[in-house]
């Protein structure tokens, strides 16, 4: 698959991720837990998108902006979690 564009919505208390593909739209959720850690707790991909590395560039994007921010992430999605056990290259940001 070509670079995914991810883009970041960030509110007081959470956010998301979202990605549009061939028409369908690809979102992970998640929650702040203080100012050190974020908590993700949802991952949707339709149908149509899977195996195709929506879900994948979804936990990819959080995990580089967790780094760049110096948090750490709290992964209570089973997605998320089976991705950045996948990547040990990811895991340096676990809570």
């Amino acid at each position: 698959m070509a670079e995914t564009n991810v883009i970041r919505e960030d509110g007081p208390t959470g956010g998301r991720y979202v990605t549009a593909i061939y028409g369908h739209t690809a979102e992970m959720t998640s929650s702040k837990a203080g100012a050190a850690r974020l908590i993700i707790d949802y991952a949707g991909v339709p149908d149509a998108l899977r195996g195709k590395g929506a879900g994948q560039a979804l936990v990819r994007r959080a995990v580089e902006d967790a780094r760049a921010a110096g948090i750490s992430i709290i992964p209570l999605c089973p997605f998320a979690r089976a991705q950045i056990d996948k990547h040990p290259e990811w895991q340096d940001v676990l809570a």
